[in-house]
């Protein structure tokens, strides 16, 4: 079994709505693939792969530079966005009963928070997850659409309820990761560059560099490869997606392995990836009707599952 890969260039960015019969075709792959293993490559998405790397060149700038500067702009879990800011080594583990990810990353979800100022050491950095932020909110509005038709659910059900991205009334995140080269001697027992896991929004866009790593649960049980793909975003549904489609579309567990050969664990890994998440007033129910799980607020959802950052008795959810 392998990641099914769909031609996404008939609505590209900057393509207004196919016709008919390509919206059609591009519905029934994407949803096929949600149904079967929960992930899809999307090629010829109107982001460029020379985008892509320039960015990661970027941020690798970043998180080459020393930690005290770093820690300026780390995440804070008494702020209004816990979500937003440079998490270090040792501070995440995706499986909680393994341990910590080798990885660090830095998480954007707003544009107008305080809490996390730009990067005066690196101008840059800012201005550029800023502008893929807006990239992928854009890319995001054009598989909703799709997913609507796939599901057979009113026009702009979804993008109604994604409408405050990079606000503090939405959680949706760009995550640029960096996975630095692995000290084999001192692996701890099981560790990973990042634990299996599902991710907690709608869906999720991710782009990783050419020295890869993902791997992808199938429903038996069984982790696939999800390699590099020029011109290719993953995208993968999420708990909620899976939770709106009463379990029909899956949300799959995914992980980073550790390299197997000398060469591969003397590179480091990037990746960048965005996490589309409903406002915090979206109501999540079951879009069949078969009421299998019953409504919650998206932020209700995440102070009730993800307590360990979503923890707070309230959070902004009406503008």
């Amino acid at each position: 079994m392998s990641v099914a890969v769909v031609d996404f260039g008939s609505f590209a960015l900057g393509e207004a709505v196919p016709p008919a019969h390509e919206m059609k075709r591009l519905s029934t792959e994407i949803g096929r693939a949600f149904s079967e293993l929960g992930f899809v490559y999307l090629k010829n998405t109107g982001i460029k792969d020379e985008q892509v790397f320039s960015a990661m060149d970027i941020c690798r700038k970043f998180f080459l530079l020393p930690k005290d500067i770093k820690q300026q702009y780390a995440r804070s879990v008494v702020s209004d966005v816990p979500y937003h800011g440079w998490f270090d080594f040792q501070t995440e583990s995706l499986d909680p009963t393994q341990p910590c990810d080798l990885k660090e990353v830095f998480n954007y979800s707003t544009f107008s928070s305080s809490d996390v100022p730009p990067v005066k050491e690196l101008p840059e950095f800012t201005s550029c997850i800023e502008s893929f932020f807006r990239t992928f909110q854009e890319l995001s509005m054009h598989v909703m659409k799709v997913i609507e038709l796939s599901l057979g659910v009113e026009t702009d059900f979804f993008v109604n309820k994604h409408q405050r991205m990079g606000s503090l009334l939405n959680p949706s995140a760009l995550r640029t990761a960096y996975y630095p080269p692995v000290e084999k001697s001192s692996l701890m027992g099981n560790q990973t560059r990042c634990g299996e896991h599902s991710d907690y929004g709608t869906f999720t866009l991710l782009f990783q560099d050419k020295n890869g790593g993902l791997e992808v649960m199938s429903r038996s049980g069984q982790y696939i490869d999800a390699p590099y793909i020029p011109n290719a975003v993953l995208l993968n549904g999420a708990n909620l997606l899976q939770r709106w489609t009463s379990d029909r579309w899956i949300a799959a567990k995914h992980r980073v392995r550790i390299p197997q050969t000398e060469d591969a664990l003397n590179r480091s890994h990037q990746s960048l990836s965005f996490f589309a998440h409903p406002d915090h007033d979206a109501t999540i129910a079951c879009c069949d009707g078969l009421d299998k799980y019953p409504p919650i607020t998206s932020v209700q959802y995440l102070m009730d599952k993800h307590q360990d950052i979503f923890y707070k008795e309230s959070y902004p959810s009406t503008a």
